[in-house]
């Protein structure tokens, strides 16, 4: 089992910054994929961005490319996303996930983000 917790939401103005921590315990792996993915009212969960435990390689999701970075700490088994640049439209619920390309079974409780105008 792996428990993953996430930490660092909040209320911001626009064009501000946030940084999202998600530490991993228990089953952990050097393999495997974390993710960040978030949730707006009324919509459906989202992709936005992943890196490989491995060898760090990342991707994004278009919509947050040159805004978001997604960094991990091997030693601490966290996994960071930081936000800059944000705006109303990144309000949501921010979950993180860990698990394969494609296959994410394990998922952190949520932490909101929520931009104002």
């Amino acid at each position: 089992q792996v428990q993953l917790v996430e930490s660092g939401g909040g209320l911001v103005q626009a064009g501000g910054s946030l940084r999202l921590s998600c530490a991993a315990s228990g089953r952990t792996f050097r393999s495997g994929i974390m993710a960040w993915f978030r949730q707006a009212p009324g919509k459906e969960r989202e992709f936005v961005a992943r890196i490989s435990w491995s060898t760090g390689n990342t991707y994004y999701t278009d919509s947050v490319k040159g805004r978001f970075t997604i960094s991990r700490d091997n030693a601490k088994n966290t996994v960071y996303l930081q936000m800059n640049s944000l705006k109303p439209e990144d309000t949501a619920v921010y979950y993180c996930a860990a698990g394969q390309l494609g296959s994410y079974p394990y998922w952190g409780q949520g932490t909101q983000v929520t931009v104002s105008s």
